[in-house]
């Protein structure tokens, strides 16, 4: 059978597999490993290996590569004392306690390392597709995953720098401290040359996409290779080939042309390791693999509910976001494959840590898409992440006519609104580093989760005029509506919501006013419209007035939320 064939029949089942998960509800990484593991051994033979093993290093480099384009510099300052807390120290702990039990399960010290390290890392791709189909994007707790992901992204760069000097050829700290050396010349020589003469070849090839393209990776498998004559991983190279180009304006165009060719060769990596393994060999790893699961299913997510407890966070948000860590991730599987490429590593570790891979990637999806009902169900149980005393403050014993629920981008214009009428008003908030900000201007605040009915009963609505909320959950609002007009009938009401079903819900439940935030921008833009035709003087006027509400946002970290199918 020819090379060609095998390639379409392969596709073919993967497909095929992949429906079946896409029911499921599953992601489709489970769905490669098992058209591999299935369908690997009836076709592969020494050549196919040879050649999808090629495809698969192409898969990875690329990969890398646009992780690498997503690390700029603004991006990595964006990452909040939280995110970079609980990024290190999620991925410290839990290493430390899988290499414990790795080698009570009687495995070698450097394979423990490898498989514990790969223990501790989630995936992006996995979490933020789930908190997408949820319409969580906005929400505090995916901000608080989305930059620890990130953290762990830093961490992988400097593994994949490590990687070398484990090698069973780095015998002697000189030779490992002569590559490390070398290894940080290389990273430097190549962000130098990208700071200095990259943004003047963009502003060349930027006129043609395809030429863009091109040299997008020809660049990145340039300097993959050019790390690979010099003894680092090929991956290596590509993740730093990435960072080099991060700050391009271009940078998202390129990520979006070069990812459905990532995807391809991806799903050719996930089906040759599937390939690799043998459903008799599973026997003997099922019990090594159940405890490991269990380690990421319910071991990570609560070392992450005790950092961000410490740091002051809710209960219910700390469980959300530990929630989403309950899986491993694709550099998990590349970073023990590398190791078994480097003979540092068993095939058999190699098995194991797949196995978890598949067992953590499917529970996780339950947990995080109904971690709404796992709160409910334990949230009686949660208080021990709490730590008590530190935002629970009293609301001062008076009744307020204005309560504002968030304030981050939309709540900063009711903010200053609130200021102008001059009558006392409470901010309701649960965002500790904005609770911070907002105590500093010596505004009464509450911290607490517009989400607990427990919170919502003990708030006093008994003189409130005028309610506001900008909270971006539709089911929030939800709930804050049905409290204010149980006990304030007459207070006028006003909430956010991204869908015309959602706002028609918050209506039938007494919403006075509901903010869909597109459609009210269209009809603000189309009234400047009529207003400039009038008066043209006003155009620099208004200009001038947005630019420097810009720059205050972003002087307070805030960003347009990107747009998403929610709109």
């Amino acid at each position: 059978m020819s090379l060609f064939q095998q390639l379409s029949i392969i596709v073919a089942a993967a497909t095929a597999i992949a429906l079946v998960m896409r029911l499921l509800r599953q992601p489709l990484i489970i769905g490669h490993i098992i058209t591999g593991l299935l369908v690997g051994p009836l076709l592969f033979d020494a050549q196919s290996i040879e050649t999808f093993t090629l495809f698969s290093e192409i898969g990875i480099a690329i990969l890398l590569f646009t992780v690498g384009l997503n690390l700029t510099p603004s991006s990595i300052r964006e990452f909040g004392k939280v995110s970079t807390i609980a990024g290190i120290g999620q991925v410290i702990i839990t290493s430390f306690v899988g290499y414990v039990i790795i080698r009570l399960l009687g495995f070698p010290p450097l394979g423990s390392l490898y498989m514990a390290i790969a223990l501790a890392f989630s995936s992006t791709i996995i979490i933020l597709k789930l908190i997408a189909d949820k319409g969580d994007l906005e929400t505090l707790y995916a901000k608080i995953s989305i930059g620890f992901l990130l953290v762990q992204d830093l961490i992988a760069v400097l593994l994949l720098f490590a990687i070398p000097l484990l090698s069973t050829e780095t015998a002697s700290w000189t030779e490992a401290s002569f590559l490390f050396l070398l290894g940080l010349l290389l990273v430097a020589s190549i962000l130098v040359f990208s700071l200095t003469f990259m943004p003047k070849l963009n502003r060349f090839l930027s006129h043609s996409v395809e030429l863009l393209f091109l040299f997008a990776i020809a660049w990145g498998v340039g300097i993959a290779s050019l790390f690979g004559m010099f003894g680092f991983p090929l991956e290596t190279g590509a993740l730093v080939a990435g960072v080099g180009m991060s700050t391009l304006p271009s940078r998202r165009e390129i990520s979006a042309r070069l990812s459905p060719l990532r995807d391809f060769f991806i799903i050719l990596f996930f089906i040759l390791l599937g390939s690799q393994l043998s459903i008799s060999g599973f026997r003997e790893l099922i019990v090594p693999g159940l405890i490991l699961s269990l380690l990421v299913l319910i071991g990570n997510p609560l070392i992450l509910m005790a950092i961000m407890g410490f740091l002051g966070y809710r209960k219910r948000t700390s469980l959300q976001t530990g929630l989403t860590v309950a899986q491993i991730s694709e550099f998990s599987l590349i970073l023990v494959a590398l190791g078994v490429s480097f003979g540092q590593v068993s095939r058999n570790s190699l098995s194991l840590v797949t196995l978890v891979g598949i067992i953590t990637i499917f529970g996780s999806t339950y947990l995080i898409l109904y971690s709404d009902k796992i709160y409910s169900v334990l949230r009686r149980y949660l208080s021990v992440f709490e730590r008590a005393g530190i935002y629970e403050k009293t609301i001062p014993a008076k009744q307020y006519p204005f309560i504002l629920f968030g304030c981050n981008r939309i709540g900063l214009d009711f903010l200053e609104a609130f200021k102008k009428l001059g009558e006392d008003f409470l901010v309701v908030e649960y965002n500790p580093e904005i609770m911070d900000d907002i105590k500093k201007q010596g505004i009464d605040i509450q911290y607490g989760d517009a989400r607990d009915y427990d919170f919502l009963e003990s708030l006093d609505f008994s003189g409130a005029e005028f309610v506001v909320s900008t909270v971006p959950d539709s089911d929030t609002n939800l709930l804050i509506t049905r409290s204010v007009k149980q006990k304030r009938p007459h207070a006028i009401l006003m909430t956010v919501a991204h869908r015309i079903q959602d706002a028609m819900k918050l209506y039938a439940e007494g919403a006075d006013y509901v903010i869909l935030p597109h459609f009210l921008g269209g009809k603000y833009a189309a009234e400047l419209v009529i207003k400039m035709r009038s008066n043209p003087d006003t155009v620099s006027h208004l200009k001038e007035e947005q630019l420097r509400s810009l720059r205050y946002r972003l002087d307070v970290g805030h960003e347009h939320p990107q747009i998403s199918m929610r709109y």
